[in-house]
């Protein structure tokens, strides 16, 4: 058998450059199906992960644990350039890969190097990355900094520039995971869902590339879901209303309580006496180790050979009452004396929802049937508070069940709606509470990366107190304003300029913002104590000056009001 050539990973980056030259989606297919048919079987994996800006599969524990930090202590170190060229390259293109690219295009240093070495290869890429993610315990971040200036000493300018975007996780050259899976049924004349759907299964789309283009059809419809191989969640889409919900859903709804909580899915498989277990959270991070609690109730109450469960995780207190949001996620980010934090901060865990059950796939099973057997197989463990009802007024009363329970409103889901990993459709929809705007004040802005990179966003918002004067930031946001309000925001920041450090502008804060917000969360990097969750601007209120902002006071009191539902914890206090 002839020894496969080593695809150089100059190839890929200029397949890379080509696809970033041209805005037409069928060229794009085209360029990125030509060069995958010419890699072999043993590179073609890592080669559809990497030309999608992706080190490891997103079902991958693996993360490179790299920042920016680490890249410009690399880039000093072989190029040192000045901090002048440096502001001035992201001014020019607002993207790290291409700033690389240009300080390695003025280093004869290193091209000179590079005349030497010898090639890198998309496997030596793939298998440096393995080892930088693998590299634990002490020392770890200098042997992860030295592995990857290895990486840098031996890579060509253009080669330089995708091995940085590849590390920010920033590839942008317009080819993502959905186009990739059109570009392979086109490119290998396989009906679109087919791939999609072994794509969903296995959570690696470099695996199902080998398969489509080595196996074929054949090989995709013997993909099967697979436990300890996290699927992505389905997502809900917003309702205005219970009626709204109904009606959508054609009258009839299965109407469940939205805790506020922490979202798993729960994967377990029995062998002989002893069962492996393996919690996932909705970013598809293992969190198992931090809840040792919830693995024993499901092994303890769960009658199954195997299953894959979705639930809730919240930490309530002893009247049932949940705690805020921000309190449950110590747990989740507890890896060292685990059950201290056990008996510290308790947690219940609610079912809702079971997508395999001894080894039967039942994502494409109705929700109602899928319900019934999770009911027959829970044991003890509590399942997510449900109404099924065609009733608008029953549908509201329960509703306002939720909210006095502390919770966030109710996921309406339709009856007869198969499990879409993934997609955010209208089979799920959200009705929660209309939360109150604030009018805040923007007091700096930082200059965006990518499309953003012309426009400041980032904005820094802030409540002012009236007594002293004094802003309190509560965070950032560039969501909710249009290309035209971008534009127009940033001339009118840049008029307000006090001075720039790096890429944050502080201006005079003179411009109010109308946000929207999910929950007030507890802060230990502000000096209020609080920050907006999933903050978002609703409209630019130039009709306001910031004597007409709400003052900090309004949003502790607020934050406050919040735990009026919720079990009580720590607070932060006046500021």
């Amino acid at each position: 058998m002839p020894v496969a050539i080593a695809t150089p990973f100059q190839t890929l980056a200029e397949v890379s450059e080509t696809i970033m030259g041209t805005t037409k989606r069928l060229e794009k297919m085209e360029f990125g199906g030509t060069f995958l048919s010419k890699v072999s079987s043993e590179e073609i994996e890592v080669a559809a992960l990497l030309l999608i800006g992706r080190p490891f599969p997103r079902t991958s524990q693996r993360t490179l644990a790299l920042d920016w930090r680490a890249l410009n202590q690399i880039l000093e170190e072989l190029l040192q350039p000045s901090p002048e060229l440096l502001r001035e390259l992201f001014a020019q293109s607002g993207d790290i890969g291409e700033v690389v690219h240009q300080l390695f295009l003025q280093s004869g240093k290193i091209r000179q190097s590079t005349l030497f070495t010898t090639p890198l290869t998309i496997q030596d890429v793939h298998a440096t990355f393995v080892e930088i993610a693998d590299a634990q315990g002490a020392g770890s971040r200098k042997r992860k900094t030295g592995l990857l200036r290895a990486l840098f000493t031996r890579a060509t300018p253009l080669e330089a520039k995708y091995i940085a975007k590849l590390l920010v996780g920033d590839q942008r050259i317009g080819f993502s995971e959905g186009m990739l899976e059109s570009t392979i049924a086109r490119a290998q004349d396989l009906p679109l869902d087919l791939v999609r759907r072994a794509n969903m299964l296995t959570g690696n789309i470099g695996e199902v590339t080998r398969i489509a283009f080595f196996e074929g059809a054949n090989g995709l419809k013997k993909v099967k879901l697979c436990a300890f191989i996290p699927l992505l969640p389905m997502l809900a889409a917003q309702a205005e209303n219970v009626e709204d919900a109904l009606k959508t859903h054609g009258g009839q709804s299965a109407f469940e309580m939205k805790l506020d909580g922490a979202r798993v899915q729960i994967h377990m498989q029995r062998q002989n006496e002893h069962a492996r277990i393996r919690v996932f959270s909705r970013r598809l991070t293992d969190v198992s180790a931090s809840l040792p609690d919830v693995i024993q109730l499901v092994e303890t109450q769960v009658d199954a050979r195997s299953c894959i469960l979705e639930g809730e995780v919240l930490a309530e207190g002893k009247d049932g009452r949940p705690y805020p949001f921000q309190h449950l996620m110590r747990r989740f980010r507890r890896v060292r004396n685990v059950e201290e934090m056990v008996h510290e901060i308790p947690v219940t865990l609610y079912l809702f929802d079971l997508l395999m059950h001894d080894d039967e796939v039942l994502i494409d099973t109705p929700y109602s049937s899928r319900r019934e057997r999770l009911v027959a197989l829970r044991g003890d463990i509590a399942l997510v508070k449900q109404l099924v009802t065609t009733d608008s007024l029953a549908a509201e009363s329960f509703f306002d069940e939720s909210i006095k329970a502390g919770h966030e409103g109710l996921v309406a889901k339709r009856v007869d709606s198969t499990y879409q990993p993934g997609k955010r459709g209208k089979a799920w929809l959200k009705v929660k509470r209309a939360m109150e705007t604030l009018d805040l004040v923007i007091i700096a802005a930082e200059w965006g990366t990518g499309r953003r990179h012309k426009w400041l966003s980032d904005y820094h918002l802030a409540a002012r107190d009236p007594e002293t004067g004094e802003y309190h930031m509560l965070g950032k946001t560039f969501k909710g304003l249009t290309d035209v309000e971008f534009e127009d925001i940033t001339q009118r920041l840049l008029e307000l300029k006090i001075e720039q450090r790096g890429g944050v502008v502080t201006v005079q804060p003179r411009i109010v913002v109308e946000v929207e917000y999910d929950e007030i969360q507890q802060s230990p990097t502000y000096k209020s104590g609080m920050a907006l969750r999933f903050a978002r601007i609703k409209r630019l209120r130039y009709d306001k000056d910031p004597s007409q902002s709400d003052p900090i006071q309004r949003v502790q009191e607020l934050y406050d009001s919040q735990f009026e539902r919720k079990a009580s914890t720590n607070r932060v206090g006046k500021t």
